[in-house]
């Protein structure tokens, strides 16, 4: 029973993550559909915790807010209500993101604390271990969105250099048009940064749990938020400041470049990455 629990409340945090996703796109874009989605995902969510918090007031006869894991609990789930009702009332996008950003790291420091187990290292050990598994994977297919985007810039500045020189032929017609190709390496860095921000939540969470010292300053920790910063800087001018054209590619070609540097050389110089394994 405590497993099918503890993979209910993974599944919990993987359908959060992809409501976050999906309101980080509507923040950037007043898009209604991922609006909409997002809100569904996230009712969903809040009816698992609901159903969580009443059978855990059923068994044990009282409001669980009583330990701190208990209090986590119920403090993720005020989040989520708020979120679903400021979205519905007042539509703040800025607010109705941060506020799931917050609400996902709180469900998940109570999903994968190992306290949550009973004192079980068996448990708590194979929960860690899922949690490392989640946040690799979310961070690699971070890295892929980057890689993609970065594909379609490196195509934007070679189509841009081709129609300058005005060469026409078959090899200008395969490549695409200028626009689509920029609009294509722009979707996949709005896939790609909440991802690497949800990745870098759950990456901390891991580290605290699972090492007996972290340290912020850790080359791989400082190059992987210097990534998300670059790639956030590169949303700004592209939503914020409208760039857009050779500089933006360019732009994002560079934090490609400094993706790639944290990935091979940062993470050589790390302390407990899994690649130093």
């Amino acid at each position: 029973m405590e497993i099918n629990l503890t993979r209910l409340h993974e599944l919990t945090v993987i359908l959060y993550a992809l409501s976050v996703l999906l309101y980080f796109i509507d923040f950037l874009h007043n898009n209604r559909k991922a609006n909409t989605a997002a809100f569904w995902l996230l009712a969903f969510v809040w009816l698992l915790q609901t159903s969580f918090l009443a059978f855990r007031i059923f068994e044990t006869g009282r409001f669980p807010v009583l330990s701190l894991l208990e209090g986590l609990y119920f403090f993720a789930w005020v989040l989520i209500t708020l979120s679903l009702v400021i979205n519905k009332l007042l539509r703040v996008d800025f607010t109705v993101f941060f506020t799931n950003v917050i609400g996902f790291s709180i469900m998940s420091i109570h999903t994968f604390a190992p306290e949550q187990h009973g004192g079980s290292s068996v448990e708590a050990g194979q929960l860690v271990s899922e949690l490392l598994m989640i946040h690799i994977t979310m961070a690699i297919l971070s890295y892929g969105a980057f890689s993609l985007s970065f594909v379609f810039s490196i195509l934007y500045i070679i189509q841009f250099n081709l129609l300058k020189k005005k060469k026409w032929g078959k090899r200008l017609l395969r490549l695409g048009d200028l626009s689509k190709l920029d609009h294509m390496s722009y979707v996949l860095n709005v896939i790609g940064v909440p991802m690497l921000l949800l990745s870098l939540v759950l990456g901390i969470l891991w580290a605290y749990i699972s090492l007996s010292t972290f340290h912020w300053y850790d080359a791989k920790v400082l190059g992987s938020f210097t990534v998300l910063l670059v790639y956030s800087y590169y949303l700004y001018k592209k939503v914020v400041i409208g760039l857009q054209g050779k500089s933006i590619a360019l732009w994002n070609i560079g934090s490609f470049l400094i993706l790639l540097i944290n990935f091979f050389l940062f993470g050589s110089l790390s302390r407990f990455h899994f690649w130093n394994s």
